[in-house]
């Protein structure tokens, strides 16, 4: 089946020529996954692909939007980790980095209704890095203030029951004012069903499959990738981790692998002594190209990208240095 093979750039600062580089490669990447025998011509400006230059196709089932992109490093033009996947107008999240609920809301205006605020209703974490949950307030209470009524559902690894905790607790007296507050928000939407998970099938709906697998990630005890199936994809996401074979046997030929990494020429030139650190929490470019090769996906994404200072090209050229097939360095709110 064919499928759309829109892209966007959205809601970014101008930066019209990087974003026709970034929107040309996307788009073949994309139709490369729906298994398109020819790419369509796209000319793309700081706002997505221009509408005249797209073919007619059969809707996509599914869209993956990444909402952020980023490390601990801040980086202006990168919200922390966060990806949708979007499937029949209902979006589930994929962790909770800084600017989160701002990000989905840009996607929101333009053209994706599904993450507009109120409707961020699921959630998955894949460990409780701070980097990886500094949105969860953000999830928790600004789609209820506009509206949300019923619960966060919320999946994740053991502790995520405390994390919540802390956070209602810490909040307890704005919450109390906004509920008290004439028209103010419903009592109740504000909080989080939340089930700590392990490995195995977590979650399962008319519209998608996901299931955690364990992730080795410097010291952390539970830390998760995610398989979701769609009606019409399969999607893998890593979560942080260092190499490990769980990703390639969860991909297996999979539509796309969404994966954290970092530049071999970057990592060199940081300290020696932090060096340790991310070899063990973390994938090198080389390492992930031995990972996609086995894992053979349809499309590779890479995020959480960690530079030390190397560019995104030279980032790349690592990855394919190894890895014969498509790959892209995503953006903050590009589409797949």
């Amino acid at each position: 089946m064919f499928m759309t093979t829109r892209w966007m750039n959205l809601g970014l600062p101008s930066r019209a020529r990087r974003a026709a580089s970034a929107g040309a490669m996307a788009l073949r990447a994309r139709a490369a996954t729906a298994g398109a025998v020819a790419l369509l011509a796209c000319a793309a400006t700081a706002g997505g692909c221009l509408p005249g230059a797209l073919a007619a196709q059969a809707p996509a089932r599914t869209t993956i939007v990444m909402l952020g992109t980023g490390t601990p490093i801040p980086d202006p033009e990168r919200a922390g980790p966060a990806v949708a996947i979007v499937v029949d107008s209902v979006a589930y999240l994929f962790d909770a980095g800084s600017g989160v609920v701002r990000r989905a809301a840009a996607a929101a205006r333009d053209g994706i209704p599904a993450l507009s605020a109120p409707r961020l209703g699921t959630l998955f974490l894949t460990h409780l890095h701070s980097d990886h949950t500094l949105g969860l307030n953000d999830v928790l209470f600004t789609p209820w203030i506009q509206g949300r009524t019923a619960p966060l559902e919320l999946y994740g690894p053991p502790g995520t029951r405390r994390l919540v905790s802390g956070i209602l607790d810490g909040n307890a007296e704005d919450i109390a004012e906004r509920i008290a507050s004439a028209g103010g928000p419903a009592a109740g939407g504000e909080r989080a069903n939340v089930h700590e998970i392990g490995e195995g099938e977590v979650y399962r709906d008319a519209r998608i499959t996901v299931r955690a697998f364990r992730v080795p990630h410097s010291g952390w005890a539970h830390a998760f990738g995610y398989q979701v199936t769609t009606p019409d994809r399969v999607i893998v996401l890593s979560g942080d981790a260092r190499a490990n074979p769980a990703i390639a046997r969860a991909c297996n030929r999979c539509d796309v692998l969404i994966h954290e990494v970092y530049s071999d020429s970057g990592f060199r030139t940081i300290p020696a002594r932090r060096q340790p650190y991310h070899a063990q929490a973390h994938t090198s470019a080389s390492e992930l190209a031995a990972i996609a090769t086995a894992a053979r996906p349809k499309l590779l994404v890479l995020y959480h990208q960690l530079y030390f200072g190397a560019s995104d090209a030279r980032l790349l050229a690592e990855v394919r240095a190894g890895f014969a097939g498509a790959v892209v360095s995503a953006r903050d709110l590009q589409r797949f």
